[in-house]
């Protein structure tokens, strides 16, 4: 038995004359806890004119006041969609609305859409269509996803905040006529400051290092006790915070913890040099905080991080509430050295790699089941707890599908298939991240010993659809398993 929901129509990228090919997303609702985004299409004729009267539009007037531009909240977290509003404008008349940022490490990200005023001289995202630009149709939040690296910039970026205690800070403006990003021959008529954290106010950052464990605690306000997350990312390495500060700023502690590629962890930086000890100690730590309520801790990992959620749940001798999985292997890519799950430097066999045109890699079929290191891959039978994993169909790093497969197997063997729960979203890629963030397909993975560029795959406007859908879908999870 299957329900459909329809979704907000998705207009297909990068089209830019009178034929525009636009998509319709379905979510599917099927058996066994799935989900699965899968999209239709239709072909329509569009005929985009503008009919601007007799000599220049006349943007100032006497009796007219000058053209407003609006974005409420101003200040909001980034999950939260802002609603943008132009006004006091001609009717009938082409405008373009630009988004512009500066990243952590100073690189310029922008994005610009070509809409058409209406009759009363007002443009609103949340109700009209854009005709070109970063993106097509009526997409509230377009100019936040549909963020790219300014022409010019370095290869490779990839838009993530590394310091959660301050805001991306959005300039928002509006043009004259339909321009592109790297036009400025335009007149600029207003325009608005946007605001956009991970932390909440009131929300605890705690740096940890303790006993050998190295991550950042996030805590909600208040005193507690909250459910909370052990947040696990992927062999890139380091210790991304914004997940969990989001978490944290809806209700629920959360520790991101390192494991691999950080000073303060043993080296060398290119292996993992913790084991299950350290992995337990860690989901034990977070336990047994006062803030925290010891028997509603769930595991989230992404990429290499499924494979130690999955591994955390059946070989730590700890019981988490629920694990989500996003995009990830059931046992190790890189060989392990020992039975603790440490492994050898991270050198991944080229003979898995797939490249592009460009020399970017893929690295999906490092992932295969098949390709796994047989004594590295987890009993997914002795999993206890439910269950979700997220699948993006177009990810060029993960065997996602493949492995996705083999843990519905697992438990279905074991009579356990009302654990599982999977999502899967056609057009998505790699790094499915919390919304209004714009996806990346390809970024540099590493400069030493030979620069690399990786393959994460993913189109702008499904994934953006992905991200939108699968963290609301996480909260609901979450706040089922950790709260009721």
């Amino acid at each position: 038995m299957k329900n459909t929901l329809p979704l907000e129509p998705l207009e297909h990228r990068g089209l830019r004359k009178s034929i525009v090919l636009r998509r319709h997303t379905m979510i599917t609702i099927q058996h066994m806890g799935k989900v699965k985004i899968k999209p239709c299409f239709s072909l329509q004729r569009q005929l985009a004119s503008v009919h601007r009267t007799g000599g220049a539009v006349r943007w100032m007037s006497r009796n007219r006041p000058a053209p407003l531009l609006t974005a409420a909240p101003v200040r909001a977290i980034i999950d939260e969609p802002i609603s943008i509003k132009g006004q006091f404008l001609p009717p009938y008349s082409p405008v373009t609305f630009c988004a512009r940022l500066h990243c952590d490490d100073g690189d310029l990200w922008e994005a610009f859409a070509h809409y058409n005023t209406k009759a009363d001289g007002t443009v609103n995202l949340t109700r009209d269509h854009s005709v070109g630009g970063s993106y097509l149709g009526c997409e509230p939040m377009g100019l936040f996803w549909g963020l790219q690296p300014a022409p010019g910039g370095r290869e490779g970026l990839r838009l993530r905040k590394k310091n959660v205690q301050t805001p991306y800070v959005m300039h928002i403006s509006l043009w004259d006529g339909h321009v592109s990003s790297c036009e400025r021959q335009s007149t600029e008529l207003a325009a608005v400051t946007a605001e956009r954290w991970y932390m909440a106010p009131g929300v605890k950052r705690i740096e940890i290092r303790q006993n050998g464990i190295v991550g950042t605690l996030f805590l909600p306000p208040g005193p507690g006790p909250f459910p909370a997350m052990l947040d696990l990312w992927g062999m890139g390495g380091g210790l991304p915070e914004y997940r969990s500060a989001l978490f944290a700023s809806r209700g629920y502690a959360s520790l991101s913890l390192a494991y691999i590629g950080h000073k303060d962890l043993p080296g060398p930086h290119n292996s993992l040099n913790v084991g299950d000890l350290y992995f337990k100690s860690a989901f034990q730590l977070l336990q047994g905080l006062p803030q925290v309520c010891a028997d509603r801790v769930g595991v989230i990992g992404l990429s290499f991080g499924v494979y130690l959620a999955l591994r955390i749940a059946t070989q730590c001798s700890v019981k988490p509430s629920c694990l989500i999985c996003i995009n990830g292997p059931v046992g190790s890519t890189v060989k392990l050295r020992n039975k603790d799950g440490m492994t050898e430097p991270n050198d991944i066999d080229p003979k898995y790699w797939t490249c592009d045109h460009r020399g970017y890699v893929g690295f999906r079929e490092v992932s295969l089941p098949a390709n796994l290191h047989p004594e590295s891959k987890v009993k997914v039978e002795n999993i206890n707890c439910p269950l979700m994993y997220i699948v993006g169909e177009d990810d060029l790093s993960a065997s996602s599908k493949e492995n996705a497969y083999l843990i519905e197997e697992g438990l279905r063997a074991a009579g356990k298939s009302h654990l599982f729960t999977q999502l899967s979203y056609h057009g998505a890629g790699h790094l499915i991240e919390p919304p209004y963030t714009p996806n990346s397909r390809a970024s540099l993975w590493s400069v030493k010993p030979k620069k690399l560029i990786t393959l994460w795959g993913g189109h702008l406007a499904p994934h953006a659809v992905a991200q939108e859908d699968a963290w609301k879908k996480i909260l609901d999870f979450v706040e089922n398993n950790l709260r009721r």
